[in-house]
C-alpha cells in the first residue's frame, strides 16, 4: 500500500514531521517498508535568475552566465555566482533551477565541485529536467516563469515535495488499504485530527436506462450491486494533482474516468468500475458462470471462466469478471460520452478463489478478497459520481440498486480490566473508550464494562480480545514494561517433562558418539513403508504433499537411509546418522511412540596406516543402543538379547535388547539386503532403534549424591573356556555365569571365540569354544583359594546346565 504525504494530509490535519509519522505507522502495526522523500534527493536545488548570459571567450557552444541566487532562502540576501552553461536556451533574464557546489546531481550521479571550464571558473550549474530525473528532456535547462520566487526550493515551488510512503498491510487490516483508514489510525494515536468527509448524495436528473439484476444463485456472494448512468462526459486527461499522486504510487495515468476509479481505490478502499454505456447491450446481470465463457479483460488477455465464478453480463455475454477486472469490450476510451458507474460488494472467499484460478492480480481483487467496507458501497458510488461531474462534466441519472447492503452489525462486551490480563498494560477505562471511539467503534456502558459496536470497515474484529488488541496497539506496545511472573510457590517447578529430558539426553549421547542428527519427513512412500512393516490403509494420507510422501512412517529409518543414499551418490561412503522422533503404528491419537533411530554405513574408521579400518558390524549398532539406554537411565546390566528383531533387519545378524521376557527396549543389527537394495544404499549398513518410552524411569531420588563407595578388598578375575554348540549364543553363557553367584560376581565378558572348520576338527562337528572372563569382587573379606574354587565350580556347573556344553580341557 502506497500513498503520498500530501495525500495523507487530505484526511489528517497534522503538523507532525515525516519521520514521526513513519515511526508511528510502524508502531501501530502498519509497518513502513520504504519512504521515497524527494527532499533528500532534490532539496538542495533552488530557483535562481540569470542576470546576464554572454558567449564563452574560448567556446562557441558555451555561455558565461552571471547567476543571482539566495542561499538562505527567498527572504535572504542575494549572491551572484558565475556559471558556465552549455544549454542552448541559456539567456539573460531566464529563471531556472540552480545547484551549488557540493550538490549531488541524481541524473548524472556526480557531486558538483567548483571547476574551470576552458579557462573560466564555474561555481555550480543550471539544471535540466533529466539531471533532476524529472523527465528525459535534456535539450535545455529548466525555464520557469519570471515570478518564481528566487531562493525557494524548486520541489516546493513545483509541488514535487510529496514523499511517498509504502506500508505493509497484514491480511486482517483491509481498512488500512485506503488512505482514509491510515489517517484514522494516526489520528487515534494523537498525531493530528481526522478530517471527516461526509458524502452527499448526488440527485439524478433522469431515470437510469440501464437495469441491473442479481441472479438468485449469486445473491449470497453478490448481495448488492448499484450504479448510475452519467451522460455527456468528456474523458480527457485527469488533473495534474491526481496524476502526480498516481505516478507517485506507481500507477500510470490513463484518462480522467479510469484515474478517478484508481484514485478512489487507494483513497477510500472502494474499488469501482466504469462501463462505456454505449457499448453495453441491454441490462446488466450479476450471475454465476456456467463454465466456458470467454472474456478479453482490460489487460488485453483472454480468460475462460469456470463454473461458479461471478460475472457481470449484458444481453450479448460476459462484460466483466466481477470484483476482479472489467472487460475490454466495454472499457472507456477518449471517445466515451456516456458511462455507467458500478459500485458493488463481493464475497471475499468467492473473489479470492476466482482470482487464484484465473491468475489475475488486480487492485480490486486484492481489496475485495480482504474485505472492503460493505456499508460504503452506495456512498462510494456517490463519491465517484461527484468526482466525474467535477472533472468530466455530464448529467447523472437516478442511482439504481439490485439487492441490499449486507448487515455486518455486531457488538461485543468489553471489560476494561481485560487490558491488564491480556497485554499486561494498565489503561484507564476512559482512555480505552476514547481510542475505540477514535477508531470508529461505539461504546455503551453495560454492567461493569461496555458493549462495543464494531464499524463495518473492520471485519477482523470478532471478540473482546480483538478490542483489547486495538486499544493496546494505539497506546503502543512499546510502552509495555517487562515484569517477572508471580511465583506464589517459590521457585518455579520443572519446565520439561521426564520424556522431554530423556529425548534430550539421547540426542546429546548420540551426537557425542560422532553421529550427525537428521530431521526427516514424518511421511514416506508406499514402497518404503511396506519395507518397514507398514503399508496398511490406516496410515495412508488422504491429501499427501507428494506421491513420494503418501504414508505415515513406521520408522525413521527410511528417511535416514534416503539421506545415506544421497550422500553416497555424492562420494560420502562412510557416515553415521541419527534421528530422535516418532514412529507410527496406527492412525489414532496415541498410536505412535518416540524412538531414537541410528544408522551407520561403510566403515567404522577412516583409512589408516595401522590397519584399524574395518566395516561396521552389528556390535557397533549394539554399542550405540546400549549407550543411549545408559544415558536415559535404563538398567543396561540387566538386559538380555533375543533373536526377535523386526523383519527389516538381517535375520541372522540382529537381535532385541529386552528387560525381562516381554519388554523390548531396543533392536539392533545389520539391515536386510533387500532393504538396502530397494533404497539404493551400498552396504555394509547397521542400525539400531531405541524405544525411548519403553525403558522404565528411575525411581525418584533426592538432590544429594550418595557417598562414593569403593570396595576395600582386591578383586579377582578368572577365565573359563567352554565348548558349546555352534548355535549357542554368547549372551546365554554370560547370563548363566553371572547368575551363579550374584553377590560376588561383579561382571562377565567374552574375550575369545574359536569357531569354524579348525575348531570343529579339534572339538567335533557343530562345536565352538567361547572364552569368558569373570570378575569376583569380595565385600567383607579377601577371598581364599577355596572360596574362589567354590565360585568357579558353581560357574562351570551353571554354564554346563544351561548350554549343555563342557569346560574346555
Amino acid at each position: 500500500m502506497k500513498f503520498t504525504l500530501n495525500w495523507l494530509k487530505d484526511h489528517l490535519e497534522t503538523e507532525a514531521p515525516l519521520d514521526e509519522i513513519v515511526a508511528a505507522l510502524t508502531d501501530l502495526g502498519l509497518e513502513v517498508d520504504a519512504v521515497e522523500d524527494p527532499a533528500r534527493a532534490l532539496g538542495a536545488f533552488t530557483i535562481a535568475r540569470v542576470i546576464e548570459a554572454k558567449p564563452h571567450p574560448d567556446a562557441d557552444r558555451l555561455r558565461l552566465c552571471r547567476v543571482e541566487t539566495k542561499p538562505e532562502g527567498p527572504s535572504g540576501p542575494s549572491v551572484e555566482v558565475q556559471v558556465v552553461c552549455g544549454a542552448p536556451n541559456a539567456r539573460t533574464g531566464l529563471v531556472g533551477v540552480f545547484a551549488a557546489p557540493g550538490t549531488h546531481v541524481p541524473g548524472t550521479g556526480v557531486d558538483l565541485k567548483k571547476g574551470v571550464i576552458r579557462g573560466v571558473e564555474s561555481n555550480g550549474m543550471l539544471c535540466s529536467e533529466r539531471e533532476l530525473m524529472l523527465s528525459e528532456d535534456h535539450d535545455g535547462i529548466i525555464d520557469l516563469p519570471a515570478d518564481a520566487p528566487l531562493g525557494a526550493r524548486y520541489i516546493d515551488w513545483a509541488g514535487l515535495n510529496d514523499p511517498v510512503i509504502e506500508i505493509k498491510i497484514t491480511p486482517n487490516r483491509p481498512d488500512a488499504l485506503g488512505v482514509a483508514g491510515v489517517a484514522r489510525d494516526l489520528a487515534a494515536r494523537g498525531l493530528g485530527r481526522l478530517i471527516e468527509k461526509p458524502v452527499a448524495p448526488v440527485p439524478g436528473g433522469f431515470p437510469c436506462p440501464l437495469a441491473v439484476t442479481i441472479d438468485a444463485d449469486a445473491v449470497e456472494a453478490a448481495p448488492v450491486f448499484c450504479g448510475r448512468l452519467i451522460r455527456g462526459v468528456k474523458n480527457g486527461p485527469s488533473p495534474d494533482w491526481m496524476q502526480r499522486r498516481l505516478r507517485g504510487i506507481g500507477l500510470r495515468p490513463i484518462s480522467a474516468l479510469v484515474d478517478i476509479t484508481n484514485y478512489l481505490t487507494y483513497d477510500r478502499n472502494r474499488p469501482l468500475h466504469v462501463f462505456d454505456a454505449d457499448k453495453v447491450k441491454g441490462a446488466l446481470r450479476v450471475h454465476r458462470a456456467a463454465g466456458g465463457e470467454k472474456i478479453v479483460a482490460l489487460d488485453d488477455r483472454e480468460y475462460t471462466l469456470e463454473a461458479g465464478m461471478l460475472a457481470i453480463s449484458d444481453d450479448e455475454g460476459v462484460e466483466s469478471i466481477a470484483g476482479i477486472m472489467g472487460g475490454a469490450a466495454t472499457g472507456c476510451t477518449e471517445e466515451t460520452v456516456n458511462v455507467f458507474v458500478e459500485s458493488a460488494w463481493w464475497d471475499p472467499v468467492t473473489i479470492a478463489a476466482a482470482g487464484r484460478r484465473l491468475k489475475i492480480n488486480s487492485d480490486a481483487r486484492y481489496r475485495f478478497e480482504r474485505g472492503a467496507d460493505p456499508d460504503f458501497t452506495p456512498p462510494g458510488l456517490e463519491l465517484a459520481t461527484r468526482m466525474i461531474l467535477d472533472l468530466c462534466g455530464g448529467e447523472p441519472s437516478v442511482a439504481v440498486m439490485a439487492g441490499a447492503v449486507p448487515d455486518h452489525a455486531r457488538a461485543y462486551p468489553l471489560n476494561p480490566a481485560r487490558a491488564a490480563s491480556l497485554v499486561g498494560m494498565d489503561i484507564p477505562a476512559a482512555e480505552q473508550v476514547r481510542i475505540l471511539s477514535a477508531l470508529g467503534f461505539s461504546a455503551e456502558p453495560e454492567g461493569a464494562g461496555y458493549r462495543v459496536s464494531v464499524p463495518s470497515w473492520r471485519p477482523d474484529v470478532k471478540g473482546e480480545a480483538d478490542l483489547v488488541e486495538e486499544v493496546a496497539r494505539i497506546v503502543s506496545l512499546s510502552r509495555l514494561v517487562s515484569k517477572p511472573m508471580s511465583r506464589p510457590a517459590g521457585v518455579a517447578g520443572a519446565v520439561l517433562t521426564p520424556m522431554q529430558k530423556r529425548t534430550a539426553r539421547a540426542r546429546r549421547r548420540l551426537a557425542a558418539a560422532g553421529l550427525n542428527e537428521c530431521v526427516t519427513y514424518s511421511f514416506v512412500s508406499t514402497k518404503e513403508t511396506a519395507l518397514f512393516g507398514g503399508g496398511d490403509a490406516l496410515r495412508k494420507l488422504e491429501n499427501p504433499i507428494s506421491s513420494e510422501l503418501s504414508d505415515m512412517r513406521p520408522s525413521p529409518l527410511p528417511g535416514l537411509l534416503a539421506a545415506a543414499a544421497r550422500n553416497q551418490a555424492r562420494g560420502f561412503a562412510d557416515l553415521g546418522l541419527f534421528e530422535v522422533g516418532a514412529e507410527y503404528f496406527g492412525s489414532e491419537p496415541g498410536e505412535q511412540r518416540e524412538v531414537a533411530a541410528i544408522l551407520r554405513v561403510g566403515h567404522a574408521a577412516p583409512r589408516d596406516w595401522s590397519g584399524a579400518r574395518r566395516p561396521v558390524d552389528m556390535m557397533d549398532a549394539k554399542a550405540d543402543a546400549e549407550a543411549v539406554l545408559a544415558a536415559i537411565g535404563a538398567p543396561v546390566e540387566r538386559l538380555g538379547a533375543a533373536r526377535e528383531a523386526p523383519e527389516f533387519f538381517h535375520p541372522g545378524r540382529s537381535a532385541l535388547l529386552k528387560l525381562g521376557p516381554r519388554s523390548a527396549l531396543a533392536a539392533f543389527g545389520e539391515l536386510h539386503p533387500k532393504v538396502l537394495k530397494a533404497l539404493d544404499v551400498k552396504g555394509p549398513a547397521v542400525a539400531a532403534i531405541v524405544y525411548l518410552e519403553e525403558a522404565p524411569f528411575p525411581k525418584a531420588k533426592g538432590r544429594t549424591r550418595p557417598a562414593l563407595a569403593l570396595p576395600a578388598y582386591q578383586a579377582v578375575e578368572r577365565d573359563f573356556a567352554f565348548v558349546v554348540d555352534a548355535r549357542c549364543e554368547a549372551e546365554t553363557i554370560l547370563r548363566a555365569a553371572k547368575g551363579a553367584d550374584k553377590t560376588l560376581i561383579e561382571s562377565a565378558s567374552v574375550f575369545d571365540i574359536f569357531a569354524g572348520p579348525a575348531a570343529e576338527a579339534q572339538m567335533g562337528a557343530g562345536r565352538k569354544s567361547v572364552a569368558i572372563a569373570v570378575r569376583l569382587q569380595p565385600l567383607n573379606a579377601t577371598l581364599t583359594e577355596a572360596e574362589i574354587e567354590a565360585v568357579s565350580a558353581r560357574i562351570v556347573a551353571a554354564v554346563e546346565k544351561v548350554t549343555g556344553g563342557a569346560l574346555r580341557a
